[in-house]
């Protein structure tokens, strides 16, 4: 049987020490198979962010692991993550992380140059993103130039453009309308989401639940259920 695309094993994070300490994760265990689009939910301050950021390989665990494709990521060398991020791992941050030096399109094609595509075809691919999006024509504007939704929408299709192995978004809708939400999150199961794949998505929105194959709650900094509504 083949692995899960992740696994994670007892995962706690704590912040301080002594009396300032902070517990934002506890003991969390989970996995995550191919094929699969799991959303994460609960409460703000429930720990959601914390978790995907352990499992993305961007925050230290204070204890537990994590297996990506058979690959225990917090035993790697600090090289070898990071080149393991590049080539396995999309991630969409909260507060998008655009370069506002940068075009729109330069801000998508990053990952495809870093891969070492040549560039004139990285903005390219970029620019066909960009329309998968709804902005086809902001390629050349800097992210200053844009709404906060077209943004939101500009960070969805960098980490997309590469067709990670393991794509991880933290709320990819909560800037943008009903009808644009549900567009991508549909054309990212329809078409990113593959038999060797896997995405997990933290949310609130529930206009895009229909398109989970499993939900998974937390509440305190834990696990409190998990739900599947297909067979993987």
């Amino acid at each position: 049987m083949e692995s899960p695309a992740v696994v994670a094993r007892g995962l706690t994070k704590w912040f301080g020490e002594g009396e300032t300490k902070t517990v934002a994760v506890q003991d969390a265990s989970f996995e995550a198979s191919y094929g699969e689009l799991l959303y994460l939910v609960g409460p703000s301050g429930s720990g959601k962010t914390t978790l995907l950021s352990m499992i993305s390989g961007i925050l230290t665990p204070s204890a537990g692991d994590v297996t990506l494709e058979g690959k225990d990521i917090w035993k790697m060398s600090p090289n070898d993550l990071a080149d393991f991020r590049l080539h396995k791992l999309g991630f969409v941050f909260q507060d998008f992380h655009l370069f506002p030096r940068l075009t729109t399109a330069e801000n998508v094609a990053i990952p495809l140059i870093l891969q070492r595509m040549p560039w004139n075809e990285a903005i390219g691919v970029a620019e066909k993103f960009l329309e998968i999006v709804g902005l086809p024509d902001k390629g050349a504007l800097p992210p200053v130039k844009l709404s906060g939704g077209e943004q939101q929408r500009v960070a969805i299709a960098r980490a997309i453009a590469p067709h990670p192995d393991i794509l991880i978004l933290d709320e990819p809708t909560a800037s943008l309308d009903g009808d644009t939400g549900r567009r991508i999150v549909e054309f990212v199961k329809q078409e990113i989401l593959t038999p060797k794949s896997c995405i997990i998505i933290v949310t609130h929105d529930s206009r895009i639940f229909e398109f989970a194959d499993a939900i998974m709650t937390m509440e305190d900094g834990k696990i409190t259920g998990i739900e599947r509504t297909k067979t993987v």
